[in-house]
């Protein structure tokens, strides 16, 4: 059998995805969903038409590993998918923060969501442009959806960065190790690290860290995505690999518990806690343990992200 001639993939069902944004993030997204046959129907929509097409052109040359139709949209089509990926957005420069970036991506999220209205009843709005959290928050009231079915990517992938650095030093795999990046996805996020544990055992009876130590961990995990645009300009296969996993948690009403930005009503904000994702998308809030200094951290991660939606509010009024 040559390679052209793979076995026919498993039954899809009749799902779509639309993904707004067709440039190194959002063509990697299709790219990874497109080979792990999470939908049949990949729509892709950017306002750079020959670079969409392009895409397109390209990702259907990748398309008989998983017998998916890929091909680009309008916007008024994307509303109707159902997972709607947003990635479009201004570029994150080097010295950036992911709050830098708010004023120039909140007329992007404007434009996108008013131009897909109406937006099907039931689809998942999945926001991955930065600052995720605060655009979460606008695309819930723009979307005119529940809140529920509007989440942010948040720091799911800050999450998987930790657990490959404490897998390695504790010498398990990656899989083996369950600690959470909850907070904001950016500079004031906080690790969970009173509830981490590796199997059923808590982390500290099977690699005891100092304070300095877990420190050095998570600073480095935060830092990731930093060093890597530094180089690069942008960070892409991380942020697909976990965005397809959200899917897949989403179209197969999986109700597994990931961390993941969500409205969390006592904090009046969007913001990265583990959740139960299925069909309809967040389905309830699952809080880690924390101890009462990461209660705290969390705490002032939701103040420093209302503060900055208070005031983007507050601009767009004026």
């Amino acid at each position: 059998m040559d390679s052209t001639s793979l076995p026919a993939p498993p039954s899809l069902a009749p799902y779509s995805i639309a993904i707004i944004g067709a440039g190194s993030v959002g063509s990697n997204i299709a790219s990874f969903l497109l080979l792990r046959r999470i939908a049949p129907t990949l729509l892709l929509i950017d306002t750079d038409h020959s670079l969409c097409r392009a895409q397109v052109l390209d990702l259907t040359d990748a398309a008989f590993l998983s017998n998916a139709h890929v091909r680009t949209a309008t916007h008024a089509e994307a509303g109707q998918a159902d997972i709607i990926i947003v990635t479009a957005g201004a570029k994150q420069r080097p010295g950036d923060t992911r709050l830098d970036l708010i004023g120039r991506n909140m007329k992007i999220l404007r434009s996108v969501m008013d131009s897909m209205k109406p937006i099907k009843k039931d689809a998942v709005v999945l926001m991955v442009a930065n600052p995720v959290d605060v655009l979460t928050v606008f695309a819930q009231s723009l979307s005119g959806l529940p809140k529920g079915q509007v989440l942010g990517s948040g720091t799911l992938l800050d999450s998987v960065r930790l657990r490959a650095l404490v897998a390695e030093k504790a010498g398990v795999a990656d899989t083996a190790v369950q600690v959470d990046v909850v907070g904001e996805h950016g500079d004031s996020q906080i690790v969970a690290w009173s509830s981490a544990h590796v199997g059923s055992t808590p982390l500290s009876y099977v690699l005891p860290l100092t304070e300095e130590e877990q420190a050095s961990l998570a600073a480095t995990a935060r830092d990731k995505a930093y060093d890597i645009i530094k180089a690069k300009g942008f960070t892409s296969f991380g942020v697909a690999a976990v965005v397809s996993c959200v899917c897949q948690a989403i179209l197969g009403d999986e109700k597994v518990v990931i961390p993941i930005s969500h409205w969390i009503d006592e904090l009046g904000c969007c913001l990265c806690v583990p959740a139960v994702v299925g069909r309809e998308g967040v389905v309830r809030t699952v809080w880690p343990g924390l101890s009462d200094r990461e209660k705290e951290g969390v705490e002032a991660s939701a103040k420093a992200l209302v503060e900055v939606v208070e005031n983007c509010e507050k601009e767009m009024q004026s």
